[in-house]
């Protein structure tokens, strides 16, 4: 059914946080956490229980949305979340301004099926300050079931294994070119459904055949 105006205005009202203090505060400790362990996945729930953004957002894109970004954190949306009530979604519950230019952006995100732009193309800060720099939250198909990864680095004991689903075939050769420009570059949060898993931009990812 096609959404009318009214409808979606109304759809920006609906579906953030219940209690915002205990699930934004259980969100970012699950994010903390898998931004301090590289590669391991981790699930939301049910921190973001109710958290029902419009689509193509999904819940928990939404949850980090709400849990990260606020009115000091400029947000850049792919074309198809800022054509749908989600523009709107996140301006009224996060308060977060959204801006056209990802170079401008301090979080970007990408919706499930949606075309990831070269990390390039974002914020990758400076040398003295590598925290201006862009964190993308890319939704994808899933996070096994894909071609497999070995990620090393700090906060990994050995190395991790993870295989996500739904990345593009060029996402190894990204990751290679953003890692080189340590301290500087961009920071991944992968949702798929209610599960996440970080990629500080200190990681080194290697693909593995068979």
């Amino acid at each position: 059914m096609t959404l009318t105006a009214n409808n979606n205005g109304t759809a920006a009202y609906r579906g953030g946080f219940g209690n915002p203090v205990l699930q934004g505060q259980g969100v970012f400790r699950i994010v903390m956490d898998a931004m301090a362990r590289p590669g391991t996945i981790r699930s939301l729930e049910p921190a973001i229980v109710g958290v029902k953004p419009p689509a193509p957002l999904s819940s928990a894109a939404g949850a980090v949305a709400l849990t990260l970004c606020d009115a000091d954190t400029p947000v850049w949306l792919t074309p198809a979340l800022r054509q749908s009530p989600a523009k709107a979604w996140i301006a009224f519950h996060a308060g977060a301004p959204l801006v056209e230019q990802k170079t401008e952006s301090r979080f970007g995100f990408v919706e499930r099926g949606g075309i990831i732009p070269g990390f390039g193309q974002f914020a990758l800060g400076t040398q003295e300050y590598p925290d201006r720099s862009s964190t993308l939250i890319l939704e994808i198909d899933a996070l096994s079931g894909g071609p497999a990864y070995r990620a090393t680095g700090p906060g990994i004991r050995d190395h991790v294994d993870f295989s996500p689903r739904g990345l593009p075939d060029v996402f190894a050769a990204l990751w290679a070119e953003n890692r080189a420009l340590f301290p500087r570059g961009v920071d991944l949060i992968l949702v798929a459904g209610p599960e996440l898993l970080c990629l500080p931009r200190t990681t080194k990812l290697e693909r593995r055949e068979g």
